[in-house]
């Protein structure tokens, strides 16, 4: 088990129940990051007194500066300032829970200190999942994931051989709008879709599960983090989200990890792999649940954004991280209600098709790709104003 962390994006949604956890089982936090929630990152400052509070909001990092003068804690400011917050020494651990391609270049420098990788922002595996999983190989940095299906597949693989693994079945809950065609969404605002049904979870995250797109991003994360092919998953549509997803071996046996849908389970268990403690989850009660535990195959139709990562994961070279990078920009265009909410994947579909596909080779590549798209997203927003 893990002793200290950092944690990148702690005033997030997974950032602040890491620091929950972190406080129940006792680890020293020596970094914290935000983008610009001073007043929380102040708290948490003073709580925890890490070494270090890195803010990428340079007016937020300012503030809080200022707020923080009586403290010897360091705060630094910029994007810089994530990667900081990750090789800060005698860390043990780094819980990524930023979100977006801004969590790669500081995983990416994590992952060469050798420390452990407590992994919640799957936009690093997607826009380079290849070169992420190599350097952890080269350097013997462990990569745990956090997301509550990855953590399952994970917990259900761990122990087995290679060749036993037959097939991952990845659940989602189909979230708020699980059926509705896309004449029913044209008209849902951003609070209708950041109102999932059973998880709580930060605005992005909330829509790209509201979309499907979340689940595309795990597709093609479940890919790198377990060396498997796309023909090697199956999503499965599963409202109750009890089980957080399966694996097949090639015997017929199907290995499940259930649980009541709390971020706090899979985020204890990153930090204290391969021991196990007591949590403050609540525990799963067979027996409410009366309805039973229900399954489907997503309509694909009805779910564009799931189709174009699954086409884009088997597309390969820079076809995901384009993807991610126009989605990312048309979801913040969505939340400040500047378009549509199936404007979001005509957005990203347009985007995909007009850059293409090139090889990714290297970091610089995939970054100018990532660039490519924002800046695509933005002329196709300012064309259609």
């Amino acid at each position: 088990m893990v002793q200290t962390i950092s944690v990148l994006g702690s005033t997030g949604s997974i950032g602040r129940q890491t620091i929950a956890v972190a406080e129940h089982l006792g680890l020293r936090v020596r970094a914290i990051t935000t983008n610009r929630n001073v007043k929380l990152a102040e708290e948490q400052a003073r709580k925890f007194r890490p070494a270090m509070v890195g803010v990428t909001d340079e007016s937020a990092a300012r503030e809080l500066r200022t707020a923080l003068a009586d403290t010897d804690i360091k705060v630094w400011s910029g994007e810089h300032a994530l990667v900081e917050a990750a090789v800060i020494s005698d860390n043990d651990a780094v819980v990524t829970a930023v979100s977006g391609a801004v969590g790669l270049k500081p995983t990416l420098e994590a992952i060469e200190k050798g420390r452990r990788i407590c992994l919640a922002n799957k936009e690093t595996l997607v826009c380079a999942g290849e070169i992420v999983m190599r350097k952890a190989q080269e350097c013997s940095a462990e990569i745990v994931p956090v997301d509550s299906e990855h953590s399952a597949i994970f917990q259900c693989l761990t122990g087995r051989r290679k060749g036993e693994l037959k097939k991952i079945l990845l659940t989602g809950s189909g979230g708020p709008f699980r059926g509705w065609t896309r004449e029913q969404t044209k008209d849902v605002t951003p609070a209708q879709a950041i109102a999932h049904p059973n998880w709580s979870m930060g605005a992005k995250i909330s829509v790209d599960s509201a979309t499907m797109m979340n689940k595309g991003l795990e597709f093609i994360e479940a890919m790198h983090l377990f060396s498997v092919t796309p023909d090697d998953i199956e999503v499965l549509i599963h409202p109750e989200s009890v089980i957080h997803s399966m694996v097949e071996l090639v015997d017929g046996t199907v290995i499940a990890q259930l649980g009541v849908p709390d971020m706090e389970l899979p985020i204890q268990y990153a930090l204290t792999y391969p021991r196990r403690t007591e949590s403050l989850s609540e525990r799963l009660d067979f027996t409410k649940l009366t309805k039973g535990l229900t399954f489907q195959a997503p309509d694909f139709e009805k779910l564009p954004c799931l189709a174009l990562a699954i086409r884009c994961a088997r597309t390969g070279g820079t076809a995901p991280a384009v993807m991610n990078a126009a989605n990312e920009v048309a979801v913040h265009l969505f939340l400040d209600g500047k378009i549509g909410y199936n404007d979001i994947y005509d957005y990203v579909i347009e985007t995909v098709e007009t850059l293409g596909v090139s090889p990714a080779h290297d970091l610089d590549t995939l970054i100018a790709a990532d660039h490519a798209a924002r800046e695509t997203v933005r002329a196709i927003h300012s064309r259609k104003g």
